[in-house]
Parts: C-alpha cells; structure tokens; sequence
C-alpha cells in the first residue's frame, strides 16, 4: 500500500534515536501523511485504488449491465460473471466482496488524506477536495449495490460508515439517508475545495458537482439534481462530444485536458493497467476473453444513422448470431479508460428532472443527444416521454454500468431479450438478489454486522 511506503521513507530519513521513533506498527495516518509531498502521494494511491477490477478495472462497468438487460454472456466464455447472468449468485461470491473490501479501501485512502493536519494552502485544498470526492464516489457506489434504493426507504440500513482511522472499528451498517447525508456533505466540501482542472483523470469541482447531479436523480430529488446538472452545463466550461467526433472520442486512451465530454475518467496507461483482467478483454472478440455481447433489443434500439450503432458490429460467436461491443477498443499498450462521468449524461439528468413539471425543458435537454448522434429529435409527452429519456440513456450509457443502478432507482422489473438464459429472463424489482449481500467475509469477521444482513440472503 502507499501508506507503507510513506512510513518506510519517513523512518530512513529521520536521525533520531530509534528509541524516540514511532513503532512502524502503531504510526497513525497523521504521523504517516506530514507533508504535502506526502499527501499527494496518498492521493495517486486513492486514484489506483479506483482501478481495482472489482471496480472500474472492469467489474462495476460490467456488473452495471449484465445484471439488467444490456450485456450478456456468450455460450463461449471463460466463466468471468456467469452467475449474473444466470442471476444465482451466492453471499461467498468473489465480485461480491471484491466490490466491498476495494471500495473501502478505497475509503481508508481518501480518509487519511482528509483527516491530514497539513496546514491547509491551495494545493492542500485541491488534494483534500480530491479526496473527499473519491469518498463520496467509493461510498456512492456501495450504497447502491449494497442497500435498497434511497427511493423505497431511506431509513432502511445502508452500509458502515467510517471516516477516521481505527484499526479495531467494527461498525454496524449506517441508515441509507445517512449515506447519503456523507456523500453529499462530501461532494459539497470537495466542490468548495476545488479550484483546479488538471485532465479528465482526476476530480474538479464540475465532476464533483457532475456526481452530485447523479446522486440526487438517484435519491428521486429533480430539483436539486436539475441544479446541479445545469451548473455544470452552464458554468463548467465543459463541452459534449459531437457526432463527427464520437468514434474518434472512444478510440482515445489519453486523459482529455480540453473539457471535451469527460469529467471523470479511471485512466489505465501501459504502465498502470490490468493486463488480461482489463475491461476491454471481456468485450473485445481479438481479445482472450471476449465473453460479453450486447443484447440484440439493445442493438435493435439504434436507427441507422445513429453514430452509436457504429460501435456494434454483428457477427458470430459460440456459433450463434452475435453483436459485438467496439466502445472499449484498446487492450495493448495504453489500455481504453474507463467513463466515470460525462457531459452527455448530465443533459439526460437535466431532461429526466425537468420532467413532468417543464416538458420543454425535458425536451430541450434529451434533444441535446440525440442531437449529436445523428437520432431523431424526441417529441413525445406524458408518460412517454419519461419513458424516451429513460431509453435515451439506456442507449448512450450502454456498457457503461448504469443500466442497473437506473433499473434500480426506478424500481423496475427487469425484462431481458431471449439471448439471456431462459432461467433468468425476467428479474422482478422484489428478487433478493437485486440487492447485493454483505460479504460472508464481513459477517464473520464483524459480529456487529452479522444480524443485518440483507433479506433474503440469511
């Protein structure tokens, strides 16, 4: 870890006698994190602990689809996600607790920096809103694998929340509201903090307020999440990708310094990348593994002029007619970057929290995309045009791990085409396994969790 690092270069520097110095064991994050050099260190440490596969190395981009209705797994696979599509996966499941144990190491790295002494200077303050949004991120992310949705019952359990460091913490999991009630108070400081853009693979104040955006549409909140999307349509500087410009933009494997449609990004360059466990691997057929298809009724959503479609080629795998996912294209060398946030979706936020209250504003926005895609304008109302916007998304965050968190939200069934197994076609909004179960690790190991367990899962 980089902690442990820090600690090792802090002890050779000193000349103390080893009498007066701190146990390696028992040197906390303060003594560890003194300098600003230090803290910036700690802060590429929270960024690698993004790239872990069980989250966006690949695992959350994956899970986000393959567990609705956009992604499903050839007959010809290496075994990767297969109880997901099968939708019979168990509490000892490895993503399971992979998606736990690195989100909240994430958490402890982000903590560290935030909890630092450091007298604060820009610099300082820059790091720390980084960092406060990395936790809001990591916590954002658990809250809505791991709990129900905010819009059912936000007094129901959500997950642990730590924000210090203690080694023997055994936390009991947090209500849902106070989840949220953290990362928006975290997204808040960090868009307070922030006064830098350095490139796409890092958070500015307009990610932060770009992930905000998303956390309120998620918690059912259009007000707010209107606001916070316009802010960042408005004042960010930021720009959508246009149609000319879309295939060239997903071919790119560099962090953008031109405020061109990523706000966030986990980059992955030839150095720091996850070889064969990449996310490009599970999609691309050149590829070893290669296991992913998109679903032929996500394809059959594209019109033919729509730019998207251009990313989805047909073809046969396993012996049976198959489209291919090209939007993650590199796997040699710099490997593709995984979208966290982008400009797009902030108008597909727009459009869905002006709607039913200002269905011109909710036009206006989604017609921002279909726009730039070469699509026909929407002009639908009443509840069709809640269900256009929801499509529209559907279509331009495809492979991207939203399709499930909105199904969720939403608190939809999920209906999946005939390339899915006949087992687990249709998976209803009440299914136990549409909430992930605390790891089997986490119960054992924490007695203060052990009697919370999701339902259904005891």
């Amino acid at each position: 870890m980089i902690v442990t690092t820090v600690l090792f270069l802090s002890l050779a520097s000193c000349e103390k006698s080893f009498l007066e110095l701190q146990p390696p064991t028992s040197l906390t994050p303060e003594f560890a994190l003194a300098t600003e050099a230090d803290l910036q260190v700690a802060l590429r440490g929270a960024y690698a602990g993004l790239k872990n596969t069980a989250l966006y190395g690949r695992s959350l981009p994956v899970l986000g689809d393959i567990m609705a209705d956009n992604t499903y797994q050839s007959t010809q696979n290496t075994n990767r996600y297969t109880s997901y599509n099968l939708y019979n996966y168990l509490v000892t499941d490895g993503d399971v607790a992979g998606l736990w144990n690195a989100s909240y190491t994430v958490i402890l790295r982000a903590n560290n920096i935030i909890n630092s002494p450091i007298a604060d200077n820009a610099n300082i303050q820059q790091i720390k809103g980084e960092a406060y949004a990395i936790r809001a991120l990591a916590y954002f992310n658990l809250v809505r694998y791991f709990a129900s949705p905010y819009t059912v019952d936000p007094s129901k359990l959500g997950v642990p929340i730590i924000t210090t460091y203690q080694a023997d913490l055994k936390p009991e999991r947090a209500k849902i509201a106070d989840v949220y009630s953290l990362i928006n108070k975290d997204l808040d400081k960090a868009y307070t903090l922030m006064t830098k853009f350095t490139n796409s693979s890092q958070f500015s104040k307009y990610s932060a307020k770009a992930l905000q955006a998303k956390v309120y549409i998620t918690m059912g909140d259009k007000t707010n999440a209107k606001t916070a999307a316009l802010d960042v349509i408005t004042n960010s500087g930021f720009t959508a990708i246009s149609a000319a410009a879309h295939n060239g933009y997903w071919a790119g494997v560099a962090p953008r310094t031109d405020k061109v449609e990523t706000l966030l990004e986990i980059s992955f360059d030839a150095v720091a990348n996850n070889a064969f466990d990449a996310l490009a691997y599970i999609y691309l057929q050149s590829g070893n593994y290669g296991d992913m298809l998109c679903s032929s009724e996500l394809y059959d959503l594209y019109e033919t002029n729509d730019i998207r479609k251009s990313l989805y080629a047909t073809g046969t795998r396993g012996g049976l007619a198959s489209v291919f996912v090209n939007k993650f294209t590199s796997f040699s060398g710099d490997h593709t970057d995984t979208k966290v946030i982008r400009m797009s979706e902030m108008y597909l936020i727009a459009a869905e929290a002006s709607y039913p209250s200002n269905t011109a504003d909710a036009l206006k926005y989604v017609n921002e995309v279909t726009s730039r895609r070469g699509a026909t304008a929407i002009a639908s109302s009443g509840s069709a045009l809640l269900e256009d916007i929801i499509t529209e998304r559907r279509k331009e965050l495809a492979f991207e791990g939203e399709r499930y968190l909105d199904m969720q939200r939403l608190q939809r069934n999920i209906v999946r085409s005939k390339n899915y197994p006949a087992s687990a076609l249709s998976i209803e909004f009440t299914n136990y396994r549409r909430i992930m179960p605390i790891p089997q690790g986490e119960l054992d190991a924490n007695p203060n969790i052990k009697s919370q367990q999701n339902p259904g899962w005891f």
